[in-house]
């Protein structure tokens, strides 16, 4: 258990796609987004069916005369289409409906509402078609203009242009309207731009890496050698705390994005075990000062302020909510590891977890209701959930093998986790209602320990 014990090419592509970015269209119709409403946090989720219609060319408007139907579709076409697919398919609320469902085959014969018939559509019950455009000019250059149409009214739900179009930036358009189109379902976004760091056997070592849900922009962020643990984000997405065991001491590493350096610290005692950020940018870790490893406040130079969980037990793995109002964490003061909930406020302390006999790594929901959890149980360990206003539990994963090491993501909804049911231990992504796991590619070797961040702010 973790706690018992390209970039500049990818900011160049960003910073051309934001420039040439055009907003299109937006929601159109009230009536349009009451029927497409999606609570993804409610106890029931509705399920809407979406079908991605076949790419086409289309007419460049500037061009008058121009016969870009007549055009053969780029070669990038196909690749994008599979890039858009894969990304909705990460949204559980989404059936992707294939063409070969829909009677009489494709019932588009451009890209716009007046272009589709809708009627087969909806009798194959699909609520959502997503359409795509590419413009091709006489100079080369490429437009591609993405629309989500709904079917019960054929209006435009979202509509995108993304001018001068280069092969590179075509994952990224894909992240990127998936986000608009997450946003106008559900009202929440981030998922598409957030990213994942977790801890990667490499030979002998374990170092620190970082990737996006999708399995994009894998990234090593340390290179120290040796055992480097528990990763965690600063709330902002531009810093990384974790624990690098030495050979005489363990030592806090902070990575910063902005310069790529990390600095290394190391306290009394020798021992720094499951660091993390709250809101405010101070830390916390299961440090020995007095012999005992308790969980002590840190400030931002560093030093031991006070501590904020301790007992003859040990004391480890917090983590917070949004505010900083509530920490969880696990300790054994009872005998056996358990969760525990601090008000930091009041000071109080109260016990989560009262099943089981082994619990450990807790991780909050950013709104402070939910607290997942690692339990040992008779077939392997599992992730559960639990309701901190209705005292319930829920478990979420199933195996095989044993599911470890919870992270909330930035939106509370989806959830991180390890889990060794394809052999080697890699990242597999839930949420909260405990929809089928979904694999995140980090490339070979052992993956564990994810910590799920936010989008560094640009």
């Amino acid at each position: 258990m973790k706690n018992y014990l390209r970039i500049s090419l990818l900011g160049s592509v960003l910073s051309v796609l934001a420039a040439f970015l055009i907003v299109c269209m937006t929601v159109s119709g009230s009536s349009a987004a009451d029927t497409l409403t999606v609570d993804i946090y409610g106890p029931g989720q509705r399920k809407i069916n979406i079908i991605l219609l076949p790419p086409k060319t289309v007419p460049d408007g500037k061009y008058s005369g121009s016969k870009d139907t007549d055009l053969p579709l780029p070669g990038e076409a196909g690749s994008f289409s599979k890039d858009l697919e894969k990304d909705l398919a990460y949204l559980p609320f989404l059936n992707i409906v294939p063409i070969t469902d829909i009677l009489g085959g494709d019932p588009s014969k451009g890209v716009r509402p007046g272009e589709i018939d809708v009627k087969p559509l909806r009798l194959s019950k699909v609520d959502l078609a997503v359409t795509t455009g590419w413009e091709i000019r006489p100079n080369g250059e490429k437009n591609l203009l993405l629309r989500c149409i709904g079917t019960f009214n054929g209006r435009t739900i979202i509509g995108k242009k993304y001018s001068m179009v280069t092969e590179d930036m075509l994952p990224l358009i894909a992240d990127r309207f998936s986000s608009h189109l997450m946003r106008i379902l559900t009202g929440r976004d981030g998922f598409f731009e957030s990213k994942i760091a977790f801890v990667r056997k490499v030979g002998k070592d374990k170092e620190i890496y970082t990737v996006s849900p999708q399995g994009r922009n894998l990234r090593q962020i340390s290179s120290l050698g040796g055992v480097n643990l528990s990763p965690n984000w600063s709330p902002d997405g531009e810093r990384l705390v974790f624990t690098r065991l030495g050979s005489r001491q363990h030592l806090l590493c902070v990575w910063d994005s902005a310069t790529g350096k990390i600095d290394q610290k190391s306290f009394p005692g020798n021992t720094v075990i499951g660091p993390a950020f709250l809101p405010d940018g101070n830390m916390a870790a299961t440090l020995t000062m007095n012999g005992n490893s308790d969980i002590f406040l840190i400030n931002g130079d560093y030093k031991p302020k006070k501590p904020l969980a301790q007992s003859w037990a040990i004391e480890v793995s917090p983590d917070f909510d949004a505010t900083g109002d509530k920490m969880v964490f696990t300790s054994a003061r009872f005998g056996n590891p358990h969760i525990f909930l601090l008000d930091m406020k009041s000071g109080v302390v109260t016990r989560v977890t009262k099943e089981g006999k082994y619990n450990t790594n807790p991780t909050i929901s950013p709104d402070g209701r939910y607290v997942a959890f690692a339990r040992q149980t008779p077939l392997g360990h599992r992730i559960f959930v639990h309701d901190l206003k209705s005292g319930q539990e829920r478990q979420l994963t199933f195996g095989p093998g044993n599911d470890e090491d919870p992270a909330f993501g930035p939106d509370g909804y989806f959830i991180a986790f390890a889990s060794s049911r394809s052999g080697d231990y890699k990242i597999y992504l839930t949420t909260r209602h405990g929809d089928p796991a979904m694999l995140v590619p980090t490339g070979g070797g052992v993956a564990k320990a994810p910590a799920w961040g936010k989008a560094k702010k640009s």
